[in-house]
Order: structure tokens, then C-alpha cells, then sequence
């Protein structure tokens, strides 16, 4: 069993919310009172982003880093990433908890990593968290699933690029300031449907490559809080790694004191 290390506390600290608002206890159970949230209810200001929050919103469009993948800087407004920080705080408490993957050589990732919808581990799929406690990991709610139909949107300018689009999984990451994540393709999943991924909390050197090698060419952007970053089509198996994260250029008002929050959304393709 890989358990979290030092430096998740700070993270792990809980909003605090309107007394009687639902929420799920260690165990993933609900409960009421200050600091509870439910990640699985529907988040409003996610989905329905009140005026204010507009105003403060990029222009639409993005940067084509790659044939279909697409940079769309600071797309999350800061009342966005606080509901979202909020929202997988409570699913790095269980059912199945966050926690540093080991890997099957021995090793163990610096990056914390709690899932929902599905269980990734080192190289698959499964319904229950098997690695860590044995417990079925927490639902995917829907209104992450239209969270993602309109970063596609957003992303390819284009009002049916989210048509059908129904991700069922999110591996949700932590860094902290020494983490690292090399080289990788997402190649678990049974379907070619979009990655969409964002980001929240510090800066990080992320470097997108080539279908074909983990080594050169690649471009080097910097992701930061609340940007972003979509990859389908011809780029939808590039490799890809964070080999820097910058620490302390992260805005508390987002929800996270330090470190950086990665969400990425899949379609697995998998039945059951």
C-alpha cells in the first residue's frame, strides 16, 4: 500500500463551506456541517460562471502547440479553481485516499494521484482501488463530463467539438515543489478521445513531444493556474512530462496554499 508523504497536509486542509452544506466524511459518506463539500454534486459557478466571473475571463481561442493540441491560457476563472481545489480535496480523502503510485520496478512516483471513475495504476484500469485499499473509487459525476464538453469547445473554437464527449475517468495529480513527472504517453485507454487538462495552483515547465520517442522534438510551455491544455486528435498520443514545477507562483486565492493541482479527464472506452 502506497501512502501519502509529507506535504499532502497542507493540501489536504478543508474549505470551509456554509453550515449544512452535504458532504462526504473520510470514508467517503455524507455529512453536513463547516468544511464539508460534495465533489459529486453539481458546481455551479463550473458550469454557470456569474457575470463577475466572466469579466475577468481570457478572450476565447487558444495556442496550437501541435495538431490538436490546443494551450488555452488561464480559462478557469480563481471562483472556478476554488471549487475545483474543494471539490478533489474531497476525493484525496476516499474512498480511496491520494497516494504516491508504486511503480512495478520498485520505484514510486513523486506525484500523488487520487482517481475517480476508474482506478489508474501502472498499466491499467480497474474499478477498485486494488493498490491501495481495496476500495471502488468514487463516482464520476456528470458535471465534470459537461466541464469537459465545453473545454473542447473552448479549445478548438469549434460549438460541436464536445458533441458526444463523455470522459468517465480523471486522474487527479499533486506536486509539490520537487515533484516530477517524465516522459509518458496515456495509452490505457480503449478510445482516441481528447485529454483535457487543467491546471491550478503553481506553474509548471510542461513539455509536449512527439508520438514516436520521448526524446526531441518537443516544445516546453509553461501551464498556469487555470489554464487549459487539450490533446486529440494526430497529438493524442504524444508523449508528455512536467519535468519542473515553480514553486511559490501559485495565488492562495485559488484554494491551494502551494504546490500544483493537475486534473486530466479520459474517455477509457471500457465497459463496466
Amino acid at each position: 500500500m502506497s501512502t501519502p508523504l509529507p506535504g499532502f497536509e497542507e493540501f489536504g486542509e478543508p474549505e470551509p463551506v456554509a453550515p449544512g452544506r452535504q458532504g462526504p466524511d473520510d470514508a467517503g459518506n455524507s455529512r453536513t456541517g463547516p468544511g464539508a463539500v460534495s465533489p459529486q454534486e453539481p458546481l455551479q459557478g463550473l458550469l454557470h460562471p456569474a457575470a463577475a466571473d466572466r469579466s475577468q475571463a481570457r478572450p476565447a481561442g487558444g495556442r496550437e502547440i501541435a495538431p490538436g493540441a490546443v494551450h488555452v491560457p488561464g480559462w478557469l476563472t480563481v471562483a472556478q479553481q476554488r471549487e475545483l481545489v474543494a471539490a478533489c480535496r474531497g476525493w484525496a480523502r476516499g474512498p480511496a485516499p491520494i497516494r504516491h503510485t508504486k511503480l512495478p520496478r520498485g520505484g514510486v512516483m513523486s506525484v500523488q494521484t487520487v482517481c475517480i471513475g476508474w482506478h489508474w495504476q501502472p498499466y491499467a484500469y480497474t474499478r477498485t482501488a486494488d493498490d491501495v485499499n481495496g476500495a471502488r473509487v468514487a463516482a464520476f459525476p456528470y458535471w465534470i463530463v459537461e466541464l469537459g464538453r465545453r473545454a473542447l469547445v473552448e479549445a478548438y473554437q469549434d460549438a460541436a467539438a464536445g458533441d458526444g464527449y463523455t470522459p468517465d475517468t480523471a486522474l487527479i495529480n499533486f506536486y509539490d515543489g520537487q515533484a516530477k513527472l517524465g516522459m509518458h504517453q496515456d495509452k490505457e485507454e480503449r478510445s482516441g478521445a481528447p485529454v483535457v487538462s487543467l491546471s491550478i495552483g503553481d506553474t509548471c515547465v510542461f513539455r509536449f513531444g512527439n508520438t514516436e520517442t520521448r526524446t526531441k522534438p518537443y516544445t516546453d510551455i509553461e501551464l498556469a493556474s487555470g489554464d487549459l491544455f487539450v490533446f486529440g486528435g494526430p497529438s493524442r498520443f504524444a508523449y508528455h512530462g512536467v519535468p519542473k514545477v515553480r514553486p511559490g507562483t501559485g495565488d492562495p486565492a485559488s484554494g491551494l496554499a502551494s504546490g500544483r493541482l493537475n486534473i486530466t479527464m479520459r474517455v477509457t472506452g471500457l465497459d463496466g
